[in-house]
């Protein structure tokens, strides 16, 4: 077996074998295959493709070039949560609580951001004291006694997959579903859950810009899922604006608890219940999605979510105070207003409105925005800054008058702030009648749906 023929096998469109995937994955990962064959390979998947079997092979191959995460010690089915990322989203830190208060242990491991915010870590060292490195003997402690911990992704966590994804950024072979779709598996299948539940992102915020690619790379992964033996489900969500009011890291954290308490916005909050719901049903805790959305409603309406992250934090010796009376998070120094009259004079079409409807969103931008304003990474060294963001008072669909807010923007450096400003503006599409459709919640997709 050489590289050579692997990568010719694939040009010109042929099937591989599990022997030759292990062979380019541990090869590439032990420094043995060179950046230019492996390049090679990567443009001739991004070019022919790889079925099911394939990718799933792959994905079983990056799982296992490194540390597999044994969560036997840990009673009960253990289900993971992944979504694939979009402007707003802090959903892990809303279904986490709820559904360790209904007695499915929640194992978490996740990532940094790099992008417009941060990932699910740095939001939750937003929380003073919260510590997101614990030993993996505490960890399965934790989720025993708790039902709920959340820590960083250890260093050896499918390392080909850090070390491949590196080399498709800079040869153009990113946005393959085969090797997205990998890429995201090989993650959760390391960290050892016995069940997956997907949040597929899709809109203009998010990887997958149409229904039929995020509809694919939900298949794709829920194959992948099955076929390593593991329940897999994946919903697929709207991303076409900000998810919930806030975007920035201690802004998402306090958006989070009020959710948590009842009191989310609409979108998130129905988000949000739907994973909640497909995890339990994942866990076996409800016979029925009908009657697990019950157990949701129940766990948020009596308070039981709320007190589960509380303890959640406590125990990963987090300032619980905060939480209790979130006017005492750290905020940022400086404020600026975007009215609906903005808005009106950022946009050639409206410059002449006093009043019209949100009908579209560039929601990118918004994510640039928060970027700019410093809520997110530029590159892996960057330095985050945990209070900036943005909080949305209008959403599409929305009405919007001249003089009132539409968002506020939260900064500390009044130069960025005028630049994050001049973005957001220009963000949004308006009109004078409505054609948005409030939809957040598109499809889900089952191991019955993958042919």
């Amino acid at each position: 077996m050489n590289t050579y023929d692997i990568i010719m096998k694939k040009r010109d469109g042929h099937v591989l074998d599990k022997d030759e995937i292990v062979y380019m994955v541990n090869g590439y990962t032990k420094g043995e295959i060179p950046d230019y064959q492996m390049s090679a390979f990567l443009m001739a998947v991004y070019f022919r493709g790889m079925n099911h079997e394939e990718t799933t092979m792959l994905t079983m191959a990056m799982a296992d070039s490194g540390d597999r995460l044994d969560l036997s010690g840990i009673d009960g089915i253990k289900v993971d949560k992944h979504s694939t990322g979009g402007v707003g989203d802090k959903t892990s830190l809303i279904v986490g609580p709820i559904i360790a208060s209904l007695g499915v242990p929640v194992a978490k491991m996740s990532g940094r951001g790099l992008g417009h915010t941060g990932g699910t870590i740095d939001k939750l060292e937003g929380i003073p004291g919260f510590s997101t490195s614990i030993s993996e003997e505490d960890f399965i402690r934790q989720v025993n006694e708790t039902g709920l911990a959340i820590v960083g992704q250890t260093a050896n966590l499918a390392p080909a997959d850090k070390k491949i994804y590196a080399l498709r950024d800079v040869t153009a072979t990113v946005d393959n579903v085969s090797l997205i779709a990998a890429s995201i598996m090989s993650k959760k299948l390391a960290a050892g859950a016995d069940a997956i539940v997907l949040d597929v992102k899709v809109g203009s915020g998010a990887f997958m810009k149409t229904i039929e690619d995020a509809r694919l790379l939900a298949k794709t992964m829920v194959a992948i899922g099955t076929l390593a033996g593991k329940e897999t489900t994946a919903v697929i969500t709207d991303m076409n604006e900000p998810l919930g009011n806030a975007v920035g890291n201690i802004l998402e954290v306090q958006e989070a608890v009020e959710c948590l308490q009842g009191k989310g916005e609409t979108r998130l909050m129905e988000v949000s219940k739907v994973l909640a719901g497909y995890m339990l049903v994942s866990a076996k805790k409800a016979d029925s999605f009908e009657d697990a959305m019950k157990l949701v409603e129940d766990s948020i309406s009596s308070g039981a979510a709320y007190n589960k992250m509380i303890d959640f934090v406590a125990a990963q010796h987090g300032n619980t105070a905060y939480l209790r009376n979130m006017d005492t998070f750290e905020k940022a120094k400086f404020t600026r207003v975007v009215t609906g009259r903005d808005l009106f004079a950022a946009s050639e079409e409206s410059s002449s409105f006093d009043k019209a409807y949100l009908t579209a969103c560039n929601n990118q931008e918004i994510g640039m925005t928060s970027l700019v304003l410093g809520g997110g990474r530029e590159t892996k060294e960057s330095e985050i800054d945990l209070t900036v963001g943005i909080h949305l008072c209008k959403h599409l669909g929305d009405f919007v008058l001249a003089d009132e807010e539409v968002a506020v923007l939260y900064g500390n450096d009044e130069n960025k702030l005028e630049v994050a400003f001049n973005r957001f503006v220009k963000a949004y599409t308006l009109s004078q009648t409505n054609t948005f459709t409030n939809k957040i919640v598109y499809e889900v997709i089952t191991k019955k749906d993958i042919g």
